[in-house]
């Protein structure tokens, strides 16, 4: 471990902006972790890594936003990581009202505003 101050956020922003969606992982304890930090959560792990995410996950949870017209209905959900965290994302390429629990899903990295950031779409479907 260097003296170096780490800049997890940052770098996890970085590598988005390149197209990649990156993990933080513990070799020793075997903990993945999102959202980007210092330390692992519970463990306090420091010997953290960044490492590729598989990409695949399971919806957790899911809602169906409504704005007002003209703005389009979306999804807001909760995604299990094959990696054991869980992250808060969107479903694209599918009807908000169709993402369902359990549904399996493939992340991929988009801009939306100019910001780069990690949405899922269905696998199978």
């Amino acid at each position: 471990m260097t003296d170096e101050p780490l800049h997890p956020e940052a770098d996890f922003l970085g590598f988005l902006a390149e197209g990649r969606f990156r993990l933080l992982y513990s070799p020793r304890t075997g903990q993945y972790v999102y959202y980007p930090r210092v330390s692992a959560p519970v463990s306090g792990a420091r010997d953290l890594e960044w490492v590729d995410a598989s990409g695949r996950g399971t919806v957790y949870a899911t809602t169906v936003m409504r704005p007002k017209p003209p703005q389009a209905p979306y999804n807001v959900a909760l995604i299990d990581l094959a990696e054991g965290p869980r992250m808060m994302s969107r479903v694209e390429n599918i009807e908000p009202e169709k993402v369902a629990i359990g549904m399996s899903v493939k992340a991929r990295v988009t801009v939306e505003n100019g910001q780069a950031m990690v949405v899922f779409d269905p696998v199978g479907t």
